[in-house]
């Protein structure tokens, strides 16, 4: 029997079940059985909810009622925080989260963060008045700046932290004062039909907030991408999909904003404290690995490459998990078979181009239900290895030598990612160097996070295209409207 009630959509403020009743089911990561059941969307569905977005902002004040508007989003944000604990279990069996990862970022840091972007609206100046100027013949003239909401927002969400990505997108755009269509991954169907029955609860203006359910993401999502009513996509997930729809919006010229894949560096320099320095590394195992700013490579001095092989085998071999009521546990099991299988892949991948399996690379033995994966290590790896160079989104740590900071820094670029990345140092200013010419969105120096709700994250290259979080992330469903007025 399912532990959860079938998850409903919800479209222009009413929760229902897909049009002709279709339904999927929620598959648990724990032990690959069936948690529930998710309306399973038709392109019917998709068109009311996106007329019902369209109606919203177009025919009431929810663009234009800034007081009215941000009141309302703090009693939604007041109702997400007193369902934490139903987020929590819901997080904790449909995404596979352990207690370790529902502490942070599954679940308590996304609802931490609500308050910084409420407050960011409620104080935000949404006029610019740029003074007076002679512009060309004639008098002169005064200048302000207008900023507004972009209009209709897709969002189109991953599994692999649904909360965290649901609410930085969701709750900025409605803050702005936009609509929203929250279409989530299908995997992860029941935390966004969550939010759809707390937005009732908290009596969000029918329209304001929809979320539809699928369980193909083709279908749906290009349907909700290539819509002319839809002015703005705000994805995270892969390269390849963020390509796909960025040339989708093209055809209309729909913003983006795109939060895509990483393959993050971190270089252990030839001063840092060594140990506790290598050691960090090891949290590549940290929600089995599923996170797109996770550094996946591990950048050492040659001369200590052995050490540091060494540190590692004993450090990911002693890693704990497989204990869902474990509070300390950060290693859950991967979202599905499927993602399963494309990691063991890569495993094979490894092996073929000669890196050294250290350890892990296969399914646990004790664990013969759900879809575990091993905490994995490869060695003898070098930098134009596909194991090196693409997103494998697993507990797999590659360890790849270099002979001074500038080769360190050199290898850290080699890629067409751009997210995330790390140094290690006893000399700030050899750390900061680094930092400087490492060309990632995001940055650790020597322990240090970067990661909260008031701080732009995203990336550079095909990491993709803007920022989320933070006073930058909120103005991404922005617009600017310059109005000269006689002086």
């Amino acid at each position: 029997m399912a532990k959860y009630p079938d998850a409903k959509l919800l479209i222009d403020g009413e929760l229902r079940p897909a049009e002709n009743g279709a339904t999927y089911p929620d598959i648990g990561p724990w032990d690959g059985e069936e948690i529930g059941r998710a309306a399973d969307a038709s392109l019917g569905d998709l068109d009311k909810a996106i007329g019902a977005a369209r109606r919203a902002f177009d025919t009431t004040d929810w663009s234009t009622n800034h007081k009215k508007r941000v009141a309302t989003l703090r009693v939604f944000a007041d109702l997400l925080r007193k369902n934490r604990d139903r987020l929590a279990e819901i997080a904790h069996d449909e995404v596979g989260a352990p207690l370790g990862t529902i502490f942070s970022a599954q679940c308590d840091w996304p609802l931490g963060m609500l308050d910084f972007v409420l407050d960011t609206a409620d104080n935000y100046e949404w006029e610019d008045d740029l003074g007076v100027a002679k512009s060309g013949p004639g008098a002169n003239s005064r200048r302000k700046v207008w900023k507004e909401p972009v209009g209709v927002v897709a969002a189109i969400t991953p599994w692999n932290v649904p909360t965290q990505i649901n609410l930085a997108k969701i709750v900025p755009a409605l803050a702005a004062g936009c609509t929203v269509i929250l279409k989530p991954a299908p995997e992860t169907p029941m935390l966004a039909a969550v939010l759809g029955e707390v937005a009732v609860e908290a009596k969000l203006p029918p329209g304001v907030f929809n979320v539809i359910t699928s369980s193909g993401p083709a279908e749906i999502g290009e349907a909700l991408v290539k819509d002319p009513r839809v002015d703005l996509i705000s994805f995270t997930g892969s390269t390849a999909t963020g390509k796909r729809i960025m040339a989708n919006a093209a055809e209309k010229l729909s913003r983006v904003f795109l939060e895509l894949g990483g393959k993050s560096a971190m270089i252990v320099l030839d001063d840092a404290d060594f140990i506790p320095a290598v050691s960090r590394a090891a949290g590549v195992v940290y929600n089995a690995g599923q996170g797109c700013a996770t550094h996946t490579r591990l950048l050492v001095p040659k001369s200590r490459y052995d050490e540091a092989i060494a540190i590692l085998t004993q450090v990911m071999g002693s890693i704990q998990y497989g204990d869902p009521t474990a509070p300390t546990q950060i290693m859950g099991p991967l979202i599905s078979d499927r993602q399963r299988q494309r990691v063991m892949s890569y495993i094979e991948i490894g092996k073929q181009e000669g890196a050294r399996l250290v350890l892990g690379g296969k399914i646990p033995a004790k664990h013969d239900k759900g879809f575990w994966f091993e905490p994995t290590l490869f060695a003898d790896v070098t930098n134009d290895m596909r194991i090196a160079q693409e997103e494998i989104f697993g507990p797999v740590l590659v360890v790849i030598p270099f002979e001074d900071d500038e080769d360190a820094i050199r290898i850290a670029n080699d890629s067409i990612y751009g997210l995330s990345g790390g140094v290690a140092s006893k000399s700030m200013e050899r750390a900061l160097n680094v930092a400087r010419k490492v060309r990632t969105g995001t940055f650790s120096v020597n322990g240090g996070s970067w990661f909260a709700g008031d701080t732009p994250f995203g990336g550079f290259k095909q990491s993709g295209i803007g920022r989320e979080m933070g006073v930058a992330g909120f103005e991404e469903y922005l617009e600017l409207k310059t109005v000269g007025l006689p002086a």
